[in-house]
């Protein structure tokens, strides 16, 4: 499998989207309520489009069960970075080592291999998402980086079995649909349930005032990942991972030009080598 021009361009729009919701979060009043709400929005926005499409077939249940019990480490995980260390220091630690350990299982869950400007566009991307926004308080948060590390191989374990997943349901677009409306009614509620349990009464009055917000963000969410996921059935998981991660480079971007966040030589570097790596997974694709 090659990735074409086309399939890498809406996966980079994905990217867009990815780093857009996330942005949302980053500048928000309270980061744990803002990811509880869109991801709680998501799912009842995904309800009436399993409704029209109908659920995903017998073969992709059990990729969908186990989807959902490996987000509940995420959600658990994704908590624990958050509650111990910044989003600047978390964020690109989990999505910059994820592509590594996906294009690693990639290869012996999927068969999948990849050329050596595909790896070379792996590790760019990789170490250019790290280089974007890691700091020197990466040292002060030891346990902000356990958890993110963590969180990096859960990331790669639910990629892996849902590109699989998403194969097994039929590979078409209808298919695909069907497969990502299924995740999103399904994984909402157990993050936004134990944000609830934890924060009680903060929870709801917090969605009052932002859910206006909150609704774009899950838009995007929703769209991001149904991009990825349709473009795994295309082309190999672990380039379409690799090219996913390119949103910290589009969060970077959105947060100079919107948020008035400082552009050092260290993010100037580090976009140029996920510049870099997007090249090598170009010619990787042949």
């Amino acid at each position: 499998m090659t990735m074409s021009p086309a399939v890498m361009a809406a996966v980079l729009f994905g990217a867009l989207l990815h780093a857009s919701w996330n942005a949302l979060v980053k500048s928000s009043t309270d980061k744990e309520l803002d990811t509880a709400l869109i991801h709680l929005i998501g799912s009842l926005i995904a309800m009436p489009l399993v409704a029209v499409l109908g659920w995903p077939p017998v073969a992709a249940w059990p990729y969908i069960g186990a989807s959902m019990v490996i987000h509940i480490g995420y959600y658990i995980a994704l908590s624990g970075a958050y509650r111990h260390g910044d989003l600047s220091v978390t964020y690109p630690l989990m999505r910059g080592v994820a592509p590594m350990l996906v294009a690693l299982s990639a290869g012996v869950a999927l068969g999948e291999t990849l050329s050596w400007q595909g790896w070379l566009g792996v590790l760019c991307i990789s170490a250019g998402v790290m280089l974007l926004a890691l700091n020197q308080q990466v040292r002060t948060m030891p346990k902000a980086v356990a958890f993110a590390l963590a969180n990096a191989v859960i990331i790669a374990l639910y990629t892996v079995v849902d590109g699989q997943g998403v194969r097994l349901a039929g590979g078409t677009l209808h298919s695909t649909l069907q497969y990502v409306a299924a995740i999103f009614v399904l994984d909402g509620w157990p993050y936004a349930l134990l944000i609830l349990a934890r924060r009680g009464g903060a929870f709801p009055r917090y969605a009052r005032k932002r859910w206006p917000l909150a609704c774009g963000g899950a838009l995007a969410s929703l769209a991001s990942y149904g991009i990825a996921l349709w473009a795994m059935t295309l082309a190999p998981v672990a380039m379409v991972a690799a090219l996913r991660e390119t949103s910290v480079l589009f969060a970077v971007t959105i947060g100079v030009i919107f948020l008035k966040e400082h552009f050092t030589l260290q993010r100037a570097v580090g976009a140029a080598t996920v510049v870099c790596g997007v090249m090598a997974l170009r010619m990787g694709s042949g």
